[in-house]
């Protein structure tokens, strides 16, 4: 199958699609992915396709649209040379889909490329063609991807021909086109083995890129003394930089990422890096993790999805949540931070689980299972009713680190279970492997007793017994001192010049028992305008005299008022400190 990839129509944020192949049935089907791996919603990829039509008997043709995401080809016979065209529109700044401007040209190919059923393991020749208009305005735009490419140049574009791969696994090799800032390093394995890494970026910046370059190559060294050898070849990261933006997403041999330019490093960056540099440090060492633990070693349903229809599983907490561990441990282990700023992001990730007021209403387990509908479409009262998978795992993952610690006597940690998952990925033909709970146990009561592990599972991972966080860190020399901080009527807000706009209510607050609404604009508190000094001022004064306070405020374009009662809501903000040597720090 032949696939070109044209941008001749960059300004208007279209990409036009042909594919030709050789038909080996009667009317052949085509299909689109309504989901990327690695991202957990119906995307609905199709939506941006417009009119696929083929060539018959020098005509073109309309396909006939047999569901949302397939297009079947009446008229073609089997034998048949078929040539397909359409266009897709491209203007999502995500790392999901596909991105086209007179900037730059970022694409997935799960959102580009229409597969033809039955020929998915069938090998995919891919061109991309740059009109040299884009070049233009861009004379220093190169390409960034995970595949392997060669270049050709005339005098209308620049033909960039992908080295060919099995059709489907295309879809897991992202591109971008765009000035870039780039440089290069290498990591070794534990035979010696070089590994090339390249490093992109996209986007206004100042980033020092010197320092950027030593630290995420130290990072990436890490993973290979800690892993031994690694999946791929070789790996290229991919960021595109924006005022505040932030996400990523893993593939076989790169990651995909957008960050605020605020999260690179400065020219004056400190020893220890900064809050914004570490989350974009962590953000690399978290997508990089993932090529080992979601590519390799990867959820049972997920070994044979086609990404046409949703792909369910309770195990997101052990891919996600173990690798949300992971990644600010590898800060740590690799020397980019020290045990303070380790320890201060830990303290951050548990504040946010104990400022979850739906921590005790759903299992991680359940989380897990529920992403599709809950964790990617989260609204207002999510945090209400339930809990997130990546911190709640991380939490657990922690504490199956110190679980796994105490009763080995220091011998096993959780990397030796993430080894030996990876160790069995290694010895399949197709190098992947499957994870169940159930073979999750079997090999983690290879490292502890049997009833530990299965008191740890029902408890905390399809359980919602509160985590023993306080307790399992006191145990090892880490002091845990906590604050009690006042949530004015259980309700957050966001300040603007017309007053407060409700965000979030915890569900039995003062605010939500007096019937306000997220949504609610509130312009007055006690007959003052609103803002948040107001509400504060007015929280304090209540505290002391114990009386209602009157609450003015709009739903829609209707005023209303509000008696809000006397409310005490508060939640404990904990720090955390080492007191003594432990081997969980190193």
């Amino acid at each position: 199958m032949n696939y070109l990839v044209n941008f001749r129509r960059f300004y208007a944020h279209l990409v036009d699609v042909s594919l030709s192949f050789v038909a080996g049935e009667d009317a052949p089907i085509l299909w689109l992915p309504t989901w990327i791996a690695g991202s957990y919603m119906i995307r609905e990829f199709s939506k941006n396709i417009t009119l696929v039509q083929y060539e018959h008997n020098g005509k073109l043709c309309d396909s006939l649209k047999l569901s949302k995401n397939s297009y079947q080809l009446s008229h073609i016979k089997a034998g048949d040379e078929v040539k397909v065209h359409y266009e897709v529109y491209c203007h999502d700044l995500s790392v999901r889909a596909a991105f086209v401007d007179n900037t730059r040209l970022f694409g997935n190919f799960s959102s580009l490329l229409l597969m033809v059923q039955g020929r998915e393991n069938n090998l995919a020749n891919i061109t991309l063609q740059v009109p040299n208009a884009f070049y233009a305005k861009n004379p220093n735009a190169t390409l960034a991807c995970g595949l392997g490419h060669t270049k050709h140049s005339d005098d209308d574009l620049v033909s960039y021909q992908l080295s060919p791969i099995t059709a489907f696994e295309c879809y897991d090799y992202p591109f971008e086109i765009a000035s870039q800032d780039e440089f290069d390093f290498v990591v070794h394995d534990e035979h010696g083995t070089a590994l090339p890494h390249r490093f992109f970026i996209a986007g206004k910046h100042r980033g020092n890129l010197e320092r950027l370059k030593t630290d995420v190559a130290k990072i990436c060294q890490t993973y290979l003394d800690e892993l031994g050898t690694a999946p791929f070849n070789d790996y290229t990261f991919m960021t595109m930089i924006t005022g505040s933006d932030y996400g990523g997403l893993e593939h076989i041999n790169s990651t995909a990422l957008v960050s605020p330019r605020t999260d690179l490093p400065t020219a004056f960056e400190p020893a220890i890096p900064s809050d914004d540099y570490q989350r974009y440090l962590g953000l690399c060492s978290h997508e990089y993790f993932h090529a080992w633990w979601v590519k390799t070693v990867r959820p049972d349903v997920m070994m044979t999805t086609t990404l046409q229809t949703e792909a369910p599983t309770p195990l997101l907490w052990v891919f996600e949540g173990f690798t949300s561990y992971i990644d600010d441990l590898m800060l740590l282990r690799s020397g980019v931070i020290d045990k303070v700023s380790y320890l201060n992001r830990l303290t951050a990730a548990i504040n946010r689980y104990y400022q979850t007021e739906g921590r005790d209403l759903q299992s991680v387990a359940e989380s897990s299972f529920d992403a599709w509908i809950k964790l990617y479409r989260a609204d207002e009262n999510y945090t209400n009713q339930g809990v997130s998978y990546y911190n709640k795992g991380a939490l657990i993952a922690l504490l199956l680190d110190l679980t796994l610690i105490k009763h080995s006597n220091g011998k096993y940690r959780l990397f030796d279970v993430i080894k030996a998952f990876y160790q069995k990925a290694l010895a399949q033909d197709n190098k992947r492997f499957g994870m169940t709970h159930e073979n999750l146990g079997e090999v983690i009561t290879g490292f502890i007793p049997y009833a530990v592990w299965q008191s740890f599972f029902d408890d905390y991972v399809v359980g919602r017994v509160a985590l023993p966080i306080e307790e399992m860190l006191s145990d090892i020399g880490i002091t845990i001192q906590a604050q009690t901080t006042q949530k004015p009527w259980g309700m957050t807000c966001d300040e603007s010049g017309v007053g407060l706009t409700v965000k979030h209510l915890v569900r039995h607050g003062a605010a939500s028992l007096a019937g306000i609404s997220t949504g609610d604009v509130i312009i007055a508190i006690d007959g003052i305008k609103a803002n948040q000094k107001q509400l504060q001022t007015a929280s304090k004064h209540q505290s002391c005299h114990h009386q209602s306070v009157s609450i003015h405020a709009f739903r829609r374009d209707e005023l209303m008022i509000f008696e809000v009662g006397f409310d005490t809501y508060e939640y404990r903000q904990f720090t955390l400190q080492e007191n003594r040597p432990n081997q969980w720090l190193g």
